[in-house]
């Protein structure tokens, strides 16, 4: 089973230096009960797709309990946090922040001309109250060109960047006609954003923004449409 949510049925939030979409209920920006999956997917409870203008961002806040996976679409970002990470992430690179018992931490675009984008993904994790971690990795082009590259994953399973959840995060920068395939046992389940451009997933046709939600399938085959594509595939339990 596929369910698509097309990019303009998603929450927004617009403030002066802030252009968020939403594809779950989120904050003050929810969605309809009618809407399938408003309030979550799974362990998959949070997708947003945030544009922030220069010098502005998000300022000093707390989380608990709660896998936050940030991933860098254009721009830079500049992520300071309660445990004493500083760090400058450009696209490409991943940041996995545990909250566990507790953590604050703040989200800037440094640049004083260029926009941010970034992807910020929300999992509940498989245990509460856990030590706040934190942990960031880059990612060339090449890494992500033409596949489908694992960037994170559950402890054991060999990716390079830890969740605390039986779910599996990919990415990939497609060129134009080039395709991925991923097998999906009967007992799992997936969710896909695609950032850029347009892909054919199983038949269905995806412009940018859409996410599509993934049940009951053994496999998914995608295909980049002529400008190509960036996509996160995120496989849950």
């Amino acid at each position: 089973m596929i369910t698509v949510r097309k990019a303009d049925d998603r929450a927004m939030t617009r403030i002066g230096w802030l252009d968020g979409r939403h594809t779950f209920s989120f904050g003050r920006s929810i969605l309809s009960n009618d809407v399938p999956y408003a309030d979550g997917f799974r362990s998959l409870l949070v997708v947003n797709d945030d544009r922030v203008r220069p010098g502005m961002g998000f300022s000093e806040h707390p989380h608990d309990n709660m896998e936050i996976i940030t991933y860098v679409l254009d721009g830079q970002l500049a992520h300071k946090d309660s445990t004493g990470n500083a760090k400058s992430l450009a696209p490409g690179w991943i940041q996995r922040m545990s909250a566990g018992s507790g953590i604050r931490h703040s989200e800037f675009n440094p640049s004083p001309t260029d926009p941010l984008r970034l992807l910020q993904i929300w999992i509940v994790p498989d245990r509460k109250n856990i030590r706040p971690s934190y942990e960031d990795r880059e990612f060339k082009d090449a890494d992500l060109r033409d596949r489908l590259a694992l960037l994170a994953g559950p402890d054991g399973s060999g990716a390079p960047t830890l969740i605390h959840q039986d779910a599996f995060f990919y990415a990939s920068r497609l060129s134009a006609g080039k395709a991925a395939a991923h097998p999906l046992r009967h007992d799992r389940h997936a969710f896909l954003h695609l950032a850029k451009g347009s892909i054919t997933l199983n038949g269905h046709n995806l412009s940018e923004g859409d996410g599509v939600f993934i049940s009951d399938e053994t496999e998914m085959a995608i295909t980049a449409g002529p400008a190509g594509a960036e996509f996160i595939l995120i496989e849950l339990a």
